[in-house]
């Protein structure tokens, strides 16, 4: 299910608001990490729009990037750059179809940074792409907004995880342009309240597209490809539309 966010009034009792307009803030200033311009240069460059997935550890993001290139392989062409090396493995490369996968080790990091990314997309075949997912570190606490130059970002929690964690990790939900709630196929197995997640999140980050999703099973699977899709599609006409005005303006 899709669900276009509006405000809520539900707090959960909490009498502090999240820090929803410094993050849009720190989403929107411009860049001053030197990677991350340069990887901001060379997407733009090659016409590739990044999205960039981060989420806790067990909330399917590798799942889900699984089932995303595979539902797209016949229209988009998908890049990943990765931190779970079990996609790099040239019999997964080969099942999923999808043969532009960089797996980056980041060691004791707690996170992917702009210039690993930046070393990943120098490896990549950018010119042949059109989407490139950027799967981060399985880990929810982060002490800086994250920013690899990409042109959205995703936030994946899971029913599994509880439907508190929005509520815990209001940064990662503000700094988002659409949230994934994961493993939606467990709504009936565990105690989930959806409408208090729905809540917190439209309180967090009204802006933000909400999808409700298995990517293990494939309910609403379709609603998060389209998002992409069209997200693709906006990007290239802007990329086009800035070609042109170098030629016109």
């Amino acid at each position: 299910m899709t669900d276009n966010l509006v405000r809520s009034s539900h707090d959960h009792g909490s009498e502090q608001e999240p820090q929803a307009n410094s993050a849009e803030i720190t989403k929107n200033q411009k860049l001053n990490n030197p990677h991350e311009e340069r990887n901001r240069h060379l997407l733009a460059e090659a016409g590739v729009l990044a999205v960039g997935i981060n989420g806790g550890p067990g909330c399917g993001k590798s799942t889900l990037v699984r089932a995303t290139i595979q539902q797209l392989k016949n229209d988009l062409r998908v890049g990943v750059i990765t931190c779970d090396k079990t996609l790099c493995d040239d019999a997964e490369r080969a099942r999923i179809g999808c043969g532009q996968i960089e797996h980056v080790a980041t060691g004791t990091q707690a996170s992917l940074d702009a210039e690993q990314v930046n070393q990943a997309l120098q490896r990549l075949n950018l010119d042949q792409l059109d989407l490139l997912l950027i799967e981060n570190v399985g880990t929810l606490v982060h002490s800086r907004p994250l920013h690899f130059g990409q042109d959205a970002t995703a936030a994946v929690f899971s029913v599994a995880g509880g439907h508190d964690k929005a509520a815990k990790h209001p940064d990662v939900v503000a700094a988002a342009d659409v949230i994934v709630l994961n493993k939606s196929d467990l709504l009936q197995a565990v105690p989930f309240d959806v409408t208090a997640f729905r809540a917190d999140v439209r309180k967090i980050n009204p802006h933000a597209e909400l999808i409700e999703l298995s990517s293990l099973h494939g309910h609403g699977l379709a609603n998060w490809l389209n998002w992409l899709r069209g997200r693709v599609k906006k990007h290239v006409v802007t990329v086009t539309e800035e070609d042109s005005s170098h030629w016109f303006g």
